[in-house]
């Protein structure tokens, strides 16, 4: 099976910093396949057997045993991406200012539904199976939506853009 794995906050501060090299091997040591990293974030590309759950609890147990650092990872199957992409039903006006917050679990849909998009606008937002589509025409300096994602998360969330989301697809498929 291809999989991505997002790792959360990864490099934002000196408490997350890892070398991507030193992620491509904890994942090698794992007994992970065709191991590649994109960008510096915190994005792998692998082969392995086992559903995604317990291959992202051995990627954050790797993580925290061997390299000290308590990170949330969520993982999703090439097909699963590809269903994030194809199931956008927002306009990408810009792909640097689009993004997808990949979810755990399941979003809190009542919660999230009772946000007022008037009161965020020009921000906007969609709600996927276990993900979360925004445009931020504004850019990420101060968006506002981010924070109310955050309290109707039911987990861990971690945030690509959709140039990150469309190129690693093409990367998962690849493999």
């Amino acid at each position: 099976m291809r999989y991505v794995a997002l790792l959360r906050g990864i490099n934002v501060n000196p408490a997350t910093t890892l070398a991507m090299a030193d992620l491509r091997a904890l994942l090698d040591r794992l007994g992970y396949g065709k191991v590649r990293t994109h960008l510096r974030s915190g994005n792998a590309l692998f082969t392995a057997d086992g559903d995604a759950e317990s291959t992202a609890a051995a990627i954050e147990r790797g993580l925290g045993e061997e390299l000290g650092l308590s990170v949330a990872v969520i993982v999703r199957t090439a097909g699963q991406l590809r269903g994030v992409v194809e199931r956008n039903p927002l306009e990408v006006r810009d792909p640097a200012r689009f993004a997808v917050v990949f979810l755990a679990r399941p979003p809190d849909r009542e919660g999230l539904a009772s946000i007022d998009p008037a009161a965020y606008a020009p921000e906007e937002m969609w709600i996927g199976e276990r993900e979360l589509y925004v445009y931020f025409p504004d850019g990420l300096r101060r968006p506002k939506l981010p924070p109310l994602m955050e309290r109707y998360s039911t987990g861990p969330a971690t945030m690509r853009n959709w140039n990150t989301v469309t190129r690693l697809l093409a990367l998962a498929e690849d493999l």
